[in-house]
C-alpha cells in the first residue's frame, strides 16, 4: 500500500477536532488531534494519537495527565493555531488559564475533559495514548456544531432532519 493510497483514503472520513493541552516544567503544551476516540465507559477511557515527529512528544510523554477540548463550529480558528508550529500555541496569554493541576484551559471552549494518562503504546510512526477520564465539563450543553476535519480542510457539521 502506498503512503499516498492510504492517506487519500483516510481524507474521505470525517474526524472529530480536539485540542489537547498539558502542562510541562518548560512551559504550556498542546496540539491539535483528530484521532480522539472513545474506549471504555467503566472505567471512562479515551485514546488518541501523537506522531513521533511532533514537537509534543517529549513533554507528553512525561505528563501525568492532559486536557482535551472540542472546539465548535466558528473556531476553526483554535484548532489552527495549534497544529501550527509550537511558540504560536500559547503565545496569547489571555486566551488560556493553568488549572490547579497545572493543565492549560482554554477560554471560549465549551466541551473539554481532563485525563489522568494511564498507557502509551508505540504504534508505527506514532503513540497510542490512553486516559483516564476523571473530569469532564459541557458548559452551553454542546448545542453548537461541531467542527471536523475532512479532504484537508475543517468542516462545520449540522444534523439532517430532526432527531
Amino acid at each position: 500500500m502506498s503512503d499516498e493510497l492510504f492517506r487519500s483514503v483516510f481524507r474521505r472520513h470525517p474526524a472529530g477536532v480536539t485540542v489537547v493541552t498539558l502542562g510541562s516544567p518548560s512551559g504550556p503544551v498542546g496540539f491539535t488531534a483528530t484521532s480522539v476516540v472513545s474506549v471504555s465507559m467503566d472505567p471512562p477511557l479515551l485514546s488518541f494519537a501523537i506522531a513521533q515527529t511532533s514537537s509534543s512528544l517529549a513533554a507528553l510523554s512525561r505528563a501525568e495527565s492532559v486536557l482535551i477540548h472540542w472546539p465548535e463550529a466558528g473556531q476553526s480558528d483554535l484548532a489552527t493555531r495549534f497544529a501550527r508550529s509550537a511558540q504560536e500555541r500559547f503565545s496569547d496569554p489571555e486566551m488560556w488559564t493553568a488549572l490547579s493541576s497545572g493543565e492549560p484551559l482554554l477560554h471560549g471552549v465549551a466541551t473539554w475533559v481532563r485525563c489522568l494518562l494511564t498507557e502509551r503504546v508505540q504504534a508505527g510512526d506514532h503513540t497510542i495514548v490512553i486516559g483516564r477520564v476523571v473530569e469532564a465539563c459541557m458548559n452551553g450543553g454542546g448545542d453548537n456544531a461541531p467542527l471536523a476535519y475532512l479532504d484537508g480542510r475543517y468542516h462545520e457539521l449540522v444534523p439532517i432532519g430532526t432527531p
